[in-house]
C-alpha cells in the first residue's frame, strides 16, 4: 500500500525535502568546480616561468604564443590563458565554441557545430591546421580542450569523404550504443584532426601544452575531444572489431577508407611530434565526485562515492546504484551515494524530447515507486542534456505516481516532457562547463 506524505513539522525530513537537498548538491558541486578557479590553482607564472601543473616552461624560451581553444569550456578556458599571456608574450589564435560568451578579441572566434558537424566544423579543422603548422621553434602553442569539440572541428582524411558523409558518421556512432571511447577510436581514424593528428601539424613549435577539461572516464585524455594533441592509443585492428559490431552501415566512403590497405594508423607516443608536448588534466569527473561528497558531509549525510556503473546502459546502471543505496541504509542514517561519468541510452527514431540525464531518472522513478525517503538526481554538469533545454531531473517515490504516461515516454524517449509537466526538471542553461554527469541518490531511514 502507498504511504502518502506530509509536511512535518520541526526538523524531520520529507522526499521533498531530500529533493530538494539532492539539487542542493548538484547545483553548489557546479559552483565548487568552477573553471576559473581550477585553472589559477595550476597554471600560473612564477618569477618569469609558467608552471602547468608540475611542468615548468621558462619565458625566454619564446617570442610567441598561439592559443586554441576547442569545445564547451573553451571560452572560460581561453579567457583565462588570454589574460595570462598578456603583458608576457604576443598572442594569436583560435576559440571554437557553441557560443561567443566573451571570447578574448585577441583571437578568432567561430560558432562550432554540435552534436554533429557540419561544413563550419571543416573550416575551425582548417583554421586550427593552419595555425598548428605557423607554429615555430619560438612558438608556445596552448592547446585548451573540452567535450564537444568532436563535432565541433572535423575534417575528413581523405578528400573522397563528404562533410555529409562525416555528420551521418556522427550521428550513426551516437545512436549506436558504443561508449565514448569507442566512438572516438573510430572517429579518429577517418579524420586529419582527431587522434594527435593537430600535435603533428605543430610538430615544429618549441612546446606545445594541452589544458584538459574531461568529460570521458578517467585516466583516458586521449578520449577528450577525440585527442586532436594526443597520442592515439587505439588502433585500426581495434577498430575493426568496432564495426563489426554496428548494426548499420557505414556511409560509403568510410566504409571503402575503413576496408582499404591504405588507412594510415594515427600517430602514437613515440612520434617526434610529442617529444615536446605535454598536458595537464584540470577538471575531470572526479572532482565533480569529491566536490559533491563533501558538500552532501556538509549537509549531514553520509557520502559514499561509487563510480563503478561509468558507461554501463542507464537501466542496469539505475538498478546498480539504488541496490548498492538499499545495502547503505541504516535506521537513523542520512545516506548520499554519489556517481559520476554516463550512461549510455540507444535511442530509436522518431525520438521526443529529453536526454540520458533524464531517461535515466525517470526509469529511476520507476524503481523507487512508493519508496519513502529516496530521491535519485541525475543531471549533465554542462547544463545540458540531449535535445532538451534542461540539465537533468530529479525523482522521488511519487514521481511516476504523479507523472502522465511515463512508461510511454520511456518508450518514446521522450522523458523531458514528463519532467518540463512536473516541474522536476534542472534548467541551469550551459554552463561553461563539461566534466559528464553527476548522480546524487539521498535516502533516510
Amino acid at each position: 500500500m502507498r504511504k502518502s506524505y506530509t509536511t512535518p513539522t520541526g526538523n524531520a525530513p520529507t522526499v521533498a525535502t531530500l529533493k530538494e537537498q539532492a539539487k542542493q548538491i548538484y547545483l553548489r558541486t557546479l559552483e565548487a568546480a568552477r573553471l576559473d578557479t581550477h585553472l589559477a590553482e595550476q597554471v600560473r607564472w612564477v618569477d618569469g616561468i609558467l608552471q602547468v601543473g608540475e611542468h615548468s616552461f621558462p619565458l625566454e624560451l619564446y617570442r610567441r604564443a598561439v592559443i586554441i581553444a576547442l569545445g564547451k569550456a573553451a571560452v572560460p578556458m581561453a579567457v583565462y590563458s588570454a589574460d595570462l599571456l598578456r603583458g608576457y608574450l604576443p598572442f594569436t589564435g583560435l576559440v571554437l565554441a557553441p557560443e561567443n560568451s566573451g571570447a578574448p578579441a585577441e583571437l578568432t572566434f567561430l560558432r562550432g557545430s554540435h552534436p554533429f558537424p557540419d561544413e563550419s566544423s571543416r573550416r575551425a579543422a582548417e583554421l586550427a591546421l593552419e595555425l598548428a603548422r605557423e607554429a615555430d621553434g619560438e612558438t608556445l602553442v596552448l592547446w585548451l580542450i573540452s567535450g564537444g569539440a568532436s563535432a565541433m572541428m572535423e575534417m575528413p582524411l581523405v578528400p573522397e569523404i563528404s562533410m555529409d558523409e562525416m555528420a551521418a558518421f556522427h550521428r550513426m556512432l551516437v545512436h549506436s550504443g558504443l561508449n565514448i571511447a569507442e566512438m572516438n577510436a573510430l572517429r579518429k581514424h577517418v579524420s586529419a584532426v582527431k587522434g594527435g593528428r593537430l600535435a603533428v601539424a605543430a610538430a615544429n613549435a618549441a612546446t606545445q601544452v594541452t589544458l584538459l577539461v574531461s568529460d570521458v572516464p578517467e585516466g583516458r585524455p586521449d578520449v577528450i575531444a577525440s585527442g586532436p594533441t594526443i597520442p592515439d592509443g587505439s588502433t585500426i585492428t581495434y577498430c575493426q572489431v568496432l564495426l563489426s559490431r554496428l548494426k548499420e552501415p557505414l556511409p560509403p566512403a568510410i566504409a571503402e577508407l575503413f576496408a582499404s590497405f591504405e588507412l594510415p594508423e594515427t600517430p602514437k607516443q613515440n612520434d617526434p611530434a610529442f617529444a615536446r608536448a605535454f598536458y595537464l588534466e584540470v577538471l575531470s569527473s572526479s572532482t565533480l565526485c569529491t566536490e559533491a561528497a563533501a558538500i552532501a558531509r556538509d549537509l549531514g549525510f553520509e557520502a559514499v562515492v561509487d563510480n563503478g556503473c561509468d558507461e554501463w546502459p542507464y537501466d542496469k546502471a539505475a538498478v546498480y546504484l539504488l541496490y548498492k543505496l538499499a545495502r547503505l541504509r541504516q535506521p537513523g542514517k542520512r545516506i548520499a551515494l554519489i556517481s559520476a561519468g554516463e550512461v549510455s541510452v540507444p535511442v530509436s527514431e522518431p525520438a521526443g524530447t529529453g536526454g540520458r540525464n533524464q531517461h535515466f531518472a525517470l526509469y529511476a522513478a520507476q524503481l523507487i515507486d512508493g519508496m519513502a525517503n529516496t530521491a535519485v538526481l541525475s543531471a549533465g554538469s554542462d547544463g545540458l542534456d540531449g535535445n532538451s533545454p534542461a540539465a537533468g531531473a530529479v525523482v522521488d517515490s511519487d514521481t511516476w505516481e504523479h507523472a502522465t504516461d511515463p512508461a510511454g515516454a520511456l518508450e518514446r524517449f521522450d522523458s523531458g516532457t514528463v519532467f518540463a509537466d512536473l516541474g522536476d526538471s534542472i534548467v541551469t542553461g550551459p554552463t561553461g562547463n563539461n566534466l559528464r554527469d553527476l548522480r546524487v541518490l539521498l535516502a533516510e531511514d
